[in-house]
């Protein structure tokens, strides 16, 4: 979609811990990320921050980082409203944000926003189609917009594929991401969490996001799996395809369009 890739890097940050700190002072940070090389930031939404408005916040305060949602709730805003924020940035700041948009979760779509949770695929079919479709007055980007969907199933990966700039997986493993790689087609860049102890990770990762008991459930019986996976990663297991390179285990996150490349996630405490 986008003529030029946005170039994301060699290493990101993908964090939430941002919205404990003021706003001048996540500014500061995401500087002192930028002055430290990550080539991005991305983060998340529920029921902090505003997602675009952030991005406003965040870009204004820095000057070459990229500054990815990972993702924006696409029943946070409508279609119109979406495109015309991502058009109004990507105006102000050329090649430098990425939208990403995922449905979220039950809980906090229908408990905390009041919303009906329809058919995930569905609902983000149409509602690219209605982002694809809205007017909008006003100076456009110099560019075509690049977006990324949260994906995790094959069809949601497959409509990545088909009408976005790739995908934004999460709480996934190697193996999935391989699966991801295929679905997407050739030369997905490759997002991973690539650190020392990449199983005590997941546990804090998964254990921050707990919307719901059924949902909560599932995730524990899934971070199970990945911790698993990744504990074996940590022993040397050969079976871990970055293991001869980094002598610790991955966790893939995500792909997104452009040359395959490595991407790196580090936290923010």
């Amino acid at each position: 979609m986008a003529q030029k890739p946005i170039q994301l890097g060699a290493f990101g940050v993908w964090t939430f811990q941002l919205d404990v700190l003021p706003a001048a002072r996540m500014q500061e940070t995401a500087a002192e990320l930028e002055e430290m090389r990550y080539g991005a930031l991305w983060y998340g939404e529920a029921i902090g921050r505003e997602a675009l408005t952030k991005a406003g916040l965040l870009l204004a305060g820095t000057k070459r980082i990229i500054i990815a949602t990972g993702i924006a709730n696409i029943y946070g805003r409508d279609p119109v409203t979406m495109a015309a924020g991502q058009n109004t940035l990507c105006e102000a700041y050329p090649n430098r944000f990425l939208l990403g948009l995922g449905v979220s979760h039950i809980p906090l779509v229908e408990t905390v926003r009041g919303h009906r949770y329809d058919k995930p695929v569905p609902a983000m079919r149409a509602y690219l189609d209605a982002m694809d479709h809205a007017p909008y007055q006003a100076v456009p980007p110099p560019s075509k917009l690049p977006r990324v969907l949260a994906a995790l199933g094959p069809m949601m990966l497959k409509l990545s594929a088909e009408r976005a700039d790739g995908a934004h997986p999460y709480n996934t493993t190697p193996k999935h991401t391989a699966q991801a790689r295929e679905l997407l087609g050739p030369d997905p860049a490759e997002i991973s969490c690539d650190l020392s102890g990449p199983a005590q990770l997941h546990e804090q990762l998964v254990a921050a996001w707990i919307p719901g008991k059924r949902h909560q459930q599932r995730r524990k019986r899934q971070s199970d799996r990945c911790r698993d996976r990744l504990g074996r990663f940590e022993d040397g297991d050969e079976s871990n395809p970055r293991a001869s390179r980094s002598g610790s285990g991955s966790c893939l996150h995500s792909g997104a369009h452009g040359r395959s490349q490595d991407f790196s996630f580090a936290r923010v405490s």
